[in-house]
């Protein structure tokens, strides 16, 4: 609403200012036409499930069964809604790493479970592994990971996957792999936790479907990965020091050259007086203050938007 108010340029919230694929459209058409809009079975419509199950196979070599090991939900959040409210019980502990995206805590908390947090810090928000090792027991029920990862961009490396998995494994703990951004990839390749030795069972992921062609995939990538150059050294020639982005459409960046307190006095007011929208890093953590010199940029506008953005930020050089 502040960004709406000062007409401010919004890079904070993920949601794209340029149209969906005609492909898509015209699905969503014919599907209208064809009198598709009853309700669906409860893990949904068993063309999807296939189309989902194909995908997976062709992303990661896993088979999976459509009708027993997919369910269909309204996005990302409802399927990690779904997966914890159905399988942690109050007082099980829960660990995350931050920052983290912002429901991740909010839905732990309903389903009453003991968050344990791990802070990944910048500038390339690595992995503490013996901080890790320490945290997980026997008295953890599931580790919450998220690669591509919002709200830094980074990817979990093999090495990270294979501790964590090795240690899931010897403690008995759970993975929700929320994998959303698979497709947003840009340095280096996506890897699935569930394809590794001994992790398909004990992995519930969260992903995106569609049935598209491999030339949509190399295209939205290939344009992402201008949107962020555009964004990166803009954001760089303004005084910005930003941190690495190997996915999704999100970068952090550390404001502190520009004098400001902490996270939200920044945001604030670089909405009111240079008129550009971004996210204060804090609400992306369990405790405020390590995120207090990051804010959060989407380069998920189309490029005229992104340099007008930059151009505004100009002004932060004075």
């Amino acid at each position: 609403m502040l960004a709406i108010k000062h007409g401010a340029i919004n890079l904070c919230r993920g949601f794209p200012n340029f149209d969906g694929p005609e492909f898509v459209k015209e699905a969503a058409i014919q599907a209208i036409r064809d009198g598709n809009n009853q309700y669906a079975r409860g893990s949904g419509v068993p063309d999807l499930n296939i189309a989902i199950a194909d995908r997976f196979k062709k992303d990661t070599g896993l088979i999976v069964d459509p009708d027993k090991e997919i369910t269909v939900t309204t996005g990302c959040k409802e399927a990690i809604a779904a997966t914890v409210l159905g399988l942690i019980n109050p007082g099980d502990e829960v660990i995350l790493f931050a920052p983290f995206y912002e429901t991740y805590n909010v839905t732990l908390s309903v389903a009453g479970a003991n968050i344990k947090s791990i802070t990944m810090r910048p500038p390339d928000f690595a992995l503490p592994i013996e901080e890790l090792k320490s945290t997980i027991s026997k008295n953890t029920r599931a580790i919450l990971i998220n690669t591509p990862h919002n709200p830094t961009g980074k990817m979990f490396t093999q090495e990270e996957l294979n501790t964590i998995a090795s240690l899931c494994i010897e403690n008995d703990v759970l993975v929700f792999s929320d994998e959303v951004y698979d497709k947003l990839a840009f340095d280096m390749e996506h890897i699935s936790i569930a394809s590794l030795p001994g992790m398909f069972e004990r992995t519930c992921g969260a992903v995106a479907a569609l049935r598209a062609p491999d030339s949509y995939f190399v295209e939205l990538k290939r344009d992402y990965i201008t949107k962020r150059a555009i964004l990166v050294e803009g954001l760089k020639s303004v005084g910005f020091k930003v941190f690495p982005s190997n996915g999704t459409f999100f970068v952090l960046a550390d404001h502190t050259p520009f004098g400001l307190e902490n996270d939200v006095a920044f945001c604030e007011y670089l909405i009111k007086e240079i008129g550009v929208a971004a996210i204060p890093s804090s609400v992306f953590y369990l405790n405020p203050e390590e995120g207090k010199n990051l804010v959060r940029f989407t380069f998920c506008k189309d490029e005229e938007t992104l340099k007008a953005a930059i151009e505004r930020m100009k002004k932060l050089k004075k």
